[in-house]
């Protein structure tokens, strides 16, 4: 809990309590304190990898348009995985370092205003609801060689390649234009691809949309099943990197 943030002001944290119990958030402000005169980065995602976009001075103060969940950061208020949009800089600030009169969400959030997936210059043969049918028609919990440490293939086979044309998953993600990539947004449409590093070959697997994604193996060799982004993190240690469209390149 960030306790010494709120212990700054009390009264005006009550009634901010109050004020957004009794009614829908549609922005905040909030002061942004480092305790130490440094600039907050202020980064493309909700994590402490994602792209650095700017900077913000400490004593400034900001509008917070929305606010998701990301990394852990422990700052000047203590230890939270929020993280707050600032439109005025067009990226993430961790709520750790900045002063909004309350220990929980004081704006909208922000995956309201998630993108959509698009195929647009891709060249891809399927659209992306048909790659979401594709890959939720062939979901299943036995054994298919053809699925074991296949992530990029099946990924591609969905958008109606054979293959990805790339060697592996992290490969693929860094051969992917970053006009079509989304480093550390969690907020994944449905048909956009996921990706992972874990030193190696990394992982990746599709959005079906609500946060939730259609992997192979997680849930055993050669399955291919439903998980999430935070599962993937715990259960093998990977490291998200971001999503991006479906983009491959066997068509580049």
């Amino acid at each position: 809990m960030k306790t010494v943030k709120r212990a700054l002001s009390l009264v005006a944290a009550v009634a901010a309590v109050v004020l957004v119990a009794a009614a829908p958030a549609y922005a905040a402000t909030g002061t942004v304190h480092t305790d130490s005169g440094v600039a907050l980065t202020v980064r493309s995602g909700p994590h402490t990898s994602s792209t650095a976009v700017g900077s913000i001075a400490d004593g400034t103060s900001v509008t917070i348009d929305c606010q998701l969940n990301g990394d852990a950061v422990t700052g000047k208020y203590g230890t939270t995985d929020i993280w707050d949009h600032v439109p005025s800089k067009g990226g993430y600030v961790s709520d750790a370092y900045v002063y909004t009169g309350s220990d929980g969400r004081v704006a909208p959030d922000c995956s309201g205003s998630t993108l959509s997936c698009s195929t647009s210059g891709t060249g891809d043969p399927n659209s992306c609801s048909q790659a979401v049918s594709w890959a939720k028609a062939h979901v299943h919990t036995n054994y298919d060689a053809n699925y074991y440490r296949w992530c990029d293939r099946i990924n591609a086979w969905a958008y109606g390649w054979s293959a990805s044309g790339s060697e592996t998953a992290y490969v693929h993600w860094t051969q992917i234009p970053s006009s079509y990539k989304h480093p550390g947004d969690t907020s994944v449409p449905a048909g956009g691809l996921a990706f992972f590093s874990n030193g190696g070959s990394g992982h990746t697997m599709i959005s079906i949309g609500g946060g939730n994604f259609l992997s192979n193996d997680i849930h055993g060799n050669g399955t291919y099943t439903q998980t999430t982004i935070a599962e993937i993190k715990s259960s093998w240690g990977q490291t998200y990197l971001g999503w991006a469209q479906p983009w491959f390149k066997v068509n580049h």
